[in-house]
């Protein structure tokens, strides 16, 4: 399904996106590499058969431009760029929420409208826009990334209903801990937590389904999925 498709992949230079960059290019795809990290791109890119590394910061939107500019023809984007600052809204810090907003969400509709308009004009491609379970409904302590990941949720909906009858295929992909320098802040039990290279397994089978929305793992998700259905008060017992 990969094989001699180039994909361009947001958020590669470490956890998830590191380890989808490496099972992407194992099933033969050409991969374009960017975050924010040149060292850690370029150590990936000597790593991998087929691979671009392409610096720049999501959070610009000239530099998302221009990064554009640089990819040649893509067969899908995936976006997996993310900030994440454990907080209450008894704490509230605006400079971690605009962060979190503009890498969660806004860099991911940055990066969509530039790829977008030639994937509608050839009518074809793949979107992937990684989410996250706390996406689906407010949890305690996740002011700004539970909001930024359900916006980017939100956003992947939007595009799905308004391309469902085209060539350009999206997906939504939402997963529980992952073990990254992000989870490392927190300091409550993360159950079902995953390596990196379990979740990318997770999302490449997702992206073999064609389903638009996959979440995981499995049955923890399902306190969110169908959480989103019961009354509150027995959702956030169950949050603790």
């Amino acid at each position: 399904m990969f094989a001699g498709k180039t994909f361009w992949l947001v958020g590669a230079s470490e956890g998830l996106g590191r380890a989808l960059a490496v099972a992407l290019s194992k099933d033969g795809a050409r991969v374009i590499l960017s975050a924010r990290s040149a060292d850690k791109l370029k150590a990936l890119v000597d790593e991998l058969p087929d691979a671009v590394a392409l610096p720049f910061d999501v959070t610009d939107p000239a530099d998302v431009s221009h990064a554009y500019a640089e990819c040649p023809p893509l067969d899908g984007v995936i976006y997996c760029a993310g900030s994440y600052d454990p907080m209450t809204a008894q704490e509230w810090k605006s400079e971690p929420v605009r962060q979190m907003i503009a890498t969660n969400f806004s860099g991911g509709a940055e990066v969509v409208g530039q790829a977008l308009p030639d994937f509608v004009e050839r009518d074809i491609g793949h979107i992937v826009l990684i989410g996250s379970l706390a996406g689906y409904r407010g949890l305690p302590g996740a002011i700004g990334y539970g909001a930024s990941k359900a916006a980017l949720m939100h956003l992947g909906e939007t595009l799905y209903a308004d391309l469902r009858k085209t060539g350009v295929k999206v997906q939504v992909i939402n997963p529980g801990f992952i073990k990254t320098r992000l989870t490392e802040k927190n300091s409550f039990d993360m159950p079902q937590i995953m390596t990196p290279e379990e979740a990318a397994d997770h999302v490449i089978r997702a992206m073999r389904s064609g389903r638009f929305s996959t979440a995981f793992p499995r049955p923890f998700a399902w306190v969110f999925t169908l959480g989103r259905f019961l009354p509150r008060k027995l959702f956030y017992r169950l949050m603790g």
